[in-house]
């Protein structure tokens, strides 16, 4: 019978270790040292020496059997669900038995239990860890050895998520009478560990979001790169801060429309103008609108009046409707230095025949060349000056000089500048730009010159 009855308490072990599934990661395995103590005094109500049923629970002087060393040792493992396993070792040294003495009978026990910590029913405390387990085991007491059904309750309090304080108190069913029933009571420390952290980031597996990226506690071990609060796994913009109703993305403007859709994304705008303000409601959102605050048709980029050469001067107030100029210049193009050193370059290469006002052939394109610049520029005013070397009567020079200086006027005019812009004036002998004692000299006294007035 008594070998009977190991063999079940074996296999029911067996069975259990064997039979576990997927386990939580979370620290699943627990080992426990510490001391135990038994006691005969409240479970054996009618014997000599005996109290009723938990009389004197707590009497640790009179009937509690101790040995001060450590004597129990425990092992378990998390199945799921709030429940373990455990499989205990425990040695002690029996010298009372109730209120009777005997002589230091030797104490073996081995046994297996399923735990489900009340935390499940109760909520959870975090430290503080109430359990309930059933089992079974075998007790070796003296020469006797006898087969034992187990029931308890325990607390453990734990220090940190490794390590604890174990308390707990089983009641043990003898199946023969020659070890009667008895509490046996324990105390000591528990160590949990096993739980693995692939990404290393502080969070176990089993309760990480995102096992293998490093992340924070708060997020589930998931990482939050802009710190906006939103998961990468969950952030259309991981790596800018945004708001959580729009995804991680950021709205600049306020407008509901995040900054990547938004094509005004510093100015508050509308959905259907993606993102972009339309203050005169004109279809023309503000940032291609001429006129933002007068209403016109798109064909004069919002404004009511046209620019037709898309200056930004109407025109109605461009005076050069056709030429693209600055508002400065009243919608006409303003002549740069560059240009007029352009001109003043040509009209060095116009030549005259001899004693003559009439151009070489060789001069013809040069000043047509200058009257193309002059038409593109209807605002600017020139200055044509004739000179002379002193060779000859300078009565003779200064008239020479006047009519060369119109004959260069009258041909830009008739290429199509206008005549209000040209003024033509002979200086004679009068204003050299070199020596008149040398050939080269008088050559280059004899000259055409245009200056800009404005």
């Amino acid at each position: 019978m008594k070998n009977l009855k190991v063999t079940l308490f074996t296999l029911v072990l067996i069975i259990g270790f064997s039979s576990l599934k997927a386990q939580d990661n979370n620290n699943p395995w627990a080992v426990g040292f510490g001391l135990n103590a038994v006691d005969f005094y409240p479970t054996n109500p009618g014997l000599m020496g005996h109290g009723s049923w938990f009389n004197e629970f707590v009497n640790v002087g009179d009937h509690y059997n101790i040995v001060p060393a450590i004597s129990r040792v425990t092992v378990g493992k998390y199945i799921a669900d709030g429940f373990s396993i455990e499989a205990a070792g425990s040695i002690n040294t029996i010298s009372n038995i109730g209120d009777n003495s005997v002589s230091n009978d030797s104490y073996f026990s081995l046994d297996g239990a399923v735990k489900y910590d009340l935390n499940n029913m109760i909520g959870e405390t975090s430290w503080f860890d109430p359990y309930a387990s059933v089992g079974g085991g075998y007790v070796w007491m003296g020469n006797f050895g006898t087969g034992t059904f187990n029931g308890g309750l325990g607390i453990n309090f734990w220090f940190n998520d490794n390590v604890g304080f174990n308390l707990e108190s089983k009641y043990k069913h003898a199946f023969e009478s020659n070890i009667v029933q008895h509490f046996q009571h324990s105390a000591g420390l528990i160590i949990k560990f096993g739980g693995i952290d692939t990404d290393k980031d502080g969070v176990y597996d089993n309760e990480d979001a995102c096992p293998e990226v490093y992340g924070l506690v708060e997020y589930n071990g998931c990482p939050d790169s802009d710190n906006d609060g939103v998961i990468d796994s969950k952030d259309d913009c991981p790596n800018v801060a945004g708001l959580a109703s729009l995804n991680g993305c950021p709205d600049t403007d306020g407008d509901g429309i995040t900054d990547k859709d938004d094509a005004c994304p510093n100015d508050k705008g509308t959905k259907v103008n993606k993102g972009c303000p339309d203050t005169d409601g004109d279809g023309v959102v503000d940032k291609d609108d001429v006129c933002p605050a007068v209403a016109g048709p798109e064909a004069n980029k919002g404004c009511p009046w046209p620019d037709t050469d898309g200056d930004g001067v109407f025109d109605k107030d461009d005076n050069c409707v056709n030429v693209a100029g600055t508002a400065a210049n009243k919608g006409c193009p303003e002549i740069t230095a560059d240009v007029v050193a352009k001109l003043e370059d040509l009209f060095k290469t116009v030549y005259f025949d001899t004693a003559k006002n009439t151009f070489k052939p060789e001069t013809i394109s040069k000043l047509d060349e200058a009257a193309s610049i002059m038409k593109k520029y209807p605002t600017a005013k020139f200055a044509i000056s004739g000179h002379t070397d002193s060779v000859g009567n300078s009565k003779s020079n200064m008239k020479l000089s006047e009519e060369r200086a119109n004959a260069v006027k009258n041909y830009l005019v008739t290429k199509g500048v206008s005549s209000n812009n040209l003024t033509a004036k002979g200086y004679g002998e009068d204003m050299p730009v070199a020596s008149n004692n040398t050939r080269a000299g008088r050559a280059e006294n004899r000259r055409v010159e245009v200056k800009l007035v404005n």
